[in-house]
């Protein structure tokens, strides 16, 4: 049976993306929460969840022995299958512009801003249901129609400097991307876990994907 590694650096939505995976993975694949290094490796596809400051959340996975090193290895060198939601995606960037700057993984060129408005009437967080634009051909995010909506919860986005990585985009007090993908790598702003049934055809996917 093939295994999903969801990294353990103490996320707050961790165990809802354990259960989404599960319900995802219907038997088929084993989802192991970890931050053990050997389980990362061992893994045939990796999720990096993520809630709360880019700071903190890179600081949490720096202070864990291996986890940067082994999922690098897993994921930029044998090319597995690695998805990214919210900050996990944002963790992907050059560098995080969050209470002063923060060096990211440097997976994906781009930076990690904050969202801005001129309508008072856009609240930021942005937290809710949105529709997605300009949804790329892109296997995993086939599935995903123009204008489906999904949830999100959050004050930064990730600005990639390539626009050809953006794999969809969401209107909310300006335009930003809401996914991002290259090769073996993608990331999600929004929430799969609490996005119902689009999220949880997301993942089972991101699951079926061999890229």
């Amino acid at each position: 049976m093939q295994s999903v590694a969801l990294i353990d650096y103490g996320s707050g939505n961790l165990r809802s993306a354990e259960k989404a995976l599960i319900r995802a993975a219907a038997g088929l694949s084993e989802v192991v929460v970890t931050d053990k290094p050997e389980a990362i490796a061992a893994a045939n596809h990796i999720v990096l969840p993520g809630v709360g400051a880019f700071a903190s959340c890179m600081a949490a996975l720096q202070v864990r022995p291996g986890v940067i090193e082994s999922m690098t290895e897993a994921v930029r060198v044998r090319g597995r299958p690695f998805l990214g939601i919210c900050v996990g995606m944002q963790l992907m960037a050059t560098r995080g512009l969050e209470f002063g700057e923060t060096p990211g993984l440097g997976w994906i060129e781009g930076d990690v801003k904050r969202l801005t408005t001129t309508d008072p009437a856009i609240k930021i967080p942005h937290m809710g249901w949105n529709s997605l634009t300009d949804v790329a051909d892109q296997p995993l995010f086939d599935g995903l129609a123009e204008g489906e909506a999904v949830y999100f919860t959050h004050s930064f986005a990730f600005f990639p400097q390539d626009e050809r990585d953006v794999a969809a985009y969401v209107e909310h007090g300006g335009r930003f991307p809401a996914a991002v993908a290259r090769g073996n790598m993608a990331g999600v702003q929004f929430h799969p876990e609490k996005s119902q049934g689009p999220g949880l055809d997301l993942l089972t996917r991101f699951l079926e994907w061999r890229p």
